[in-house]
């Protein structure tokens, strides 16, 4: 029995790729896709969206007191 072979897209260049555990660099296609991909992270050019939750809602009534607080 054959295993079927899933084609991904590389989210640097939109190259179709194998998705094979031979590939060292997946889900990109080369050392280069995933170096830029990295820098584009390092450069903040991606990131992930902050949601507009409070630090006092995160933490409740257990905020840490800050150096003002004290």
């Amino acid at each position: 029995m054959k295993k079927e072979t899933l084609i991904v897209l590389c989210p640097t260049c939109q190259k179709s790729i194998e998705w094979d555990e031979k590939n060292p660099y997946r889900p990109f296609c080369s050392k280069r896709c995933q170096l830029i991909d990295l820098g584009e992270w390092a450069n903040e050019t991606h990131r992930i969206p902050l949601d507009e939750t409070s630090e006092q809602d995160l933490w409740g009534d257990d905020a840490p007191l800050s150096d003002k607080d004290n």
